[in-house]
């Protein structure tokens, strides 16, 4: 009796035993499951697989059959790895790794572009004082509306160039006129012509900073245009007024001080 107790239990064993190396064969010929690679992470090593046949039986014994069996790491030091790796960024609500600075650039270039006011001023348009062989006497104004300059004659073949904003297309002009006035802060009423393409606009705006006459304006005759401030710099060197020049406020107040009623100002 006390021998046939005995080759039951050692048959019950190798039994145990036997079946996880059955288990193993098979998940190892089982075919490998996808590679998956991450930026800033090299090609994945394979991972160890590892069979567990019933889990939920985490008090087996230690050892080998913990091993095959358990739920938890063996005494031995085994410690399971995960198959895939989360990245911080890709799930959840997680942030974002950084953007690559070449691709945070050109990102920032397009929303420059994409907002006007972000825009540079540019350096040809700057006050300078440069060469002039025109036929104008000193203390005349020309309009060079093609290339967008005002110049002050100076004299002895010299102007002072300034770079200027000018009409839309159909808006442009040309001629003779003299400031018959000056004006600090000058508040703004739009002609009627001008509320009947934009009722939005408000019907009177007293002088500041926010009005669109800038810090100075000079009246041309009994015209409605004006050589006028700006409150909005990046327009200079564009077609964009209604027919009046307009200069950034730094600019047209050098010139407001320079000038008097009566100045000739020659439109091209």
């Amino acid at each position: 009796m006390f021998r046939k107790t005995t080759l039951a239990l050692l048959a019950g064993a190798s039994s145990l035993i036997a079946v996880p190396h059955h288990a193993m064969a098979i998940d190892a010929a089982a075919p490998a499951g996808p590679a998956v690679i991450y930026a800033n992470q090299g090609a994945p090593q394979p991972p160890m697989r590892t069979a567990y046949a019933q889990p939920q039986r985490s008090n087996m014994g230690g050892g080998f059959i913990e091993f095959l069996f358990g739920d938890a790491p063996s005494s031995q030091g085994y410690s399971p790895q995960p198959m895939y790796q989360q990245q911080p960024g890709y799930y959840g609500n997680r942030q974002l790794p950084p953007m690559d600075p070449q691709q945070q650039m050109l990102r920032q270039q397009e929303e420059a572009a994409g907002d006007p006011a972000q825009r540079p001023f540019d350096p040809r348009y700057e006050k300078q004082l440069v060469d002039y062989s025109g036929k104008e006497g000193a203390g005349t104004i020309v309009v060079d509306t093609p290339n967008k300059f005002l110049y002050l004659v100076q004299g002895d073949g010299r102007a002072l160039r300034y770079g200027i904003g000018v009409g839309r297309p159909g808006f442009t002009w040309a001629g003779v006129k003299t400031i018959s006035a000056k004006k600090e802060w000058p508040a703004w009423t739009p002609p009627p012509e001008m509320l009947a393409r934009r009722p939005d606009l408000p019907r009177h705006m007293e002088g500041g900073p926010e009005n669109p006459l800038g810090a100075r304006a000079m009246y041309l005759g009994s015209s409605l245009y004006r050589i006028h401030g700006s409150n909005e710099p990046w327009t200079i060197g564009t077609n964009v007024s209604s027919g009046c020049i307009r200069m950034r406020n730094e600019d047209v107040i050098d010139l407001y001080g320079r000038v008097n009623v009566g100045a000739r100002v020659v439109v091209m």
